[in-house]
């Protein structure tokens, strides 16, 4: 072997255990820093004044025709005269795909002022999930369990009783003309206090001495949260604690146990805690002196007239633009299509909006969950039973087996309404929810639209799910033209009696 080719060999050698060991060692070079997280791309969601313009709807998964099916069913109810106007909006995946107003917000139902997207309703009992946010806010706090009795954080009902009723569904009556009560088996707990089965009366129809009780003592006109719960401290309960799903004034001593709680006044937690951080600048307890051009008007179809008109304002108690009024979690707030769509978004969102985080994911799943097991929820308050396929989750209901209700929505949708009329649902599975604003009370005009049921009907007939069986009864407490009666907050046959 020549010396040039022993070289050029040792050489190649070395340059061989040279490459080796930069191997070892990670390279001849550093390896590249891993590149940094992208930043989220902003959702539409995370801007103050979302929701607003619509989105191109036939990419979220709608059909053009569809929309414009329901935007025409929408203004045929108000060209009717079922309602004088409303607005809905419609979001699916965070986007807009329908956001309409029709008809008037104020006055005749002819001629009176234009409804607008900003108009602003009474919403009523769909201030109940707003005040579950803030319970649930104090439960993550550690500040209460689901197991707790109620007595823990409301003193005011140690001693209170329960009815007796006899085989037909009637209270029955001492020879002293008072009711035959007796002490309740187990104490209500926080989780019976959220989901409607904690006993309570409310009022709101039934002739039995609880809700006469409620009505006479005039609780939901007091003055005060803790005047509320003086007049309620007597009130006997309808039923056993855990037996029966009732509708009831629940919600209002939920506002009153987050009062009590957070050392706050209850709206004033609402605002600090819930309203500012998701945006909702037009929810209020009363209407301001800023917003009062935009509030809406409550109608009423008039069988003698044959016409829409205006329903007169209540005199035996505060009035939605008095400041003084008493903070009702259960149906005291006023609000806006677009403030709801904020809260309806965080919910979907579980528990997120715009970077503020209300509730931890783990929490909704618990407040979307069933927690009245076989009971049912009522529409008329009479059968041990309720609507088969919905469940109740912590202060709101629940679908749960379109099989069953025959309801398109899916799996797991939660909804609630008002009793002017106000509707909305949440649809996880679908990634969708609508809002439903209009003003309607004391009388529908025959064959009036069904607004949760026709309006369902019509967006999941958009996306290309028809219901699994026809839509024949809309959900409890949906007030408005075409929907059922309220539910009934006692097991007797006795005919409503509203307040």
């Amino acid at each position: 072997m020549s010396t040039m080719t022993w070289k050029l060999g040792a050489r190649a050698l070395l340059a061989a255990a040279s490459l080796a060991a930069l191997a070892a060692c990670g390279g001849e070079k550093p390896a590249p820093a891993p590149a940094a997280a992208a930043a989220p791309a902003p959702k539409p969601s995370d801007d103050a004044k979302w929701p607003a313009q619509a989105a191109d709807a036939t990419k979220l998964g709608f059909t053009a025709d569809g929309l414009a099916a329901l935007d025409a069913r929408m203004a045929k109810s108000v060209a009717d005269h079922d309602v004088a106007g409303m607005v809905g909006i419609l979001v699916r995946h965070g986007e807009v795909a329908d956001f309409k107003a029709f008809g008037v917000q104020s006055g005749d139902p002819a001629t009176g002022a234009k409804m607008t997207q900003d108009s602003l309703f009474r919403i009523y009992s769909m201030s109940k999930p707003l005040t579950g946010v803030a319970m649930m806010q104090l439960y993550e706090q550690g500040k209460w369990q689901l197991d707790d009795p109620v007595t823990k954080f409301v003193p005011e009902f140690a001693n209170l009783k329960v009815l007796t009723w006899d085989k037909d569904g009637k209270p029955v009556i001492g020879k002293d003309g008072k009711p035959v009560v007796v002490n309740p088996t187990k104490p209500a707990t926080m989780r019976q206090l959220m989901s409607h089965t904690a006993g309570l009366a409310y009022g709101l129809c039934c002739t039995d001495p609880a809700n006469d009780a409620f009505r006479k003592t005039e609780v939901l006109a007091a003055p005060n949260l803790d005047e509320m719960m003086k007049r309620m401290e007597a009130i006997p309960l309808l039923y056993d604690p855990g037996t029966r799903w009732s509708y009831s004034a629940a919600v209002d001593v939920q506002g009153y146990i987050v009062q009590k709680i957070s050392g706050q006044k209850f709206g004033d937690y609402l605002k600090a805690n819930v309203f500012t951080p998701l945006g909702m600048s037009d929810t209020s307890f009363y209407v301001h002196d800023d917003q009062k051009a935009r509030f809406t008007d409550v109608y009423h179809w008039d069988k003698d007239k044959k016409a829409l008109v205006m329903n007169e304002v209540r005199p035996d108690r505060p009035g939605f633009t008095d400041p003084n009024r008493l903070e009702s979690g259960g149906g005291g707030l006023v609000s806006t299509a677009h403030d709801y769509a904020r809260l309806c978004q965080m919910m979907l969102n579980k528990g997120t909006l715009a970077g503020h985080q209300l509730l931890k994911p783990e929490t909704m799943a618990l407040m979307t969950q069933n927690h009245i097991g076989p009971l049912g929820v009522n529409t008329d308050g009479t059968k041990a039973q309720g609507l088969p396929g919905v469940g109740f989750g912590l202060d709101f209901a629940i679908y749960e087996d379109s099989t069953k209700t025959g309801q398109p929505y899916g799996k797991g949708t939660f909804y609630w309404g008002g009793a002017a009329g106000t509707w909305f649902w949440i649809d996880p599975v679908n990634d969708l929810f609508f809002v439903g604003m209009i003003q309607s009370m004391g009388g529908a005009r025959p064959d009036a639209m069904n607004y949760r049921a026709d309006s369902a009907k019509l967006i999941y007939a958009a996306l290309g799910q028809p219901p699994v069986a026809p839509v024949t009864e809309g959900p409890p407490m949906a007030q408005g033209p075409g929907a059922p009666p309220a539910a009934a907050p006692a097991p007797t046959k006795a005919p409503s009696k509203p307040n």
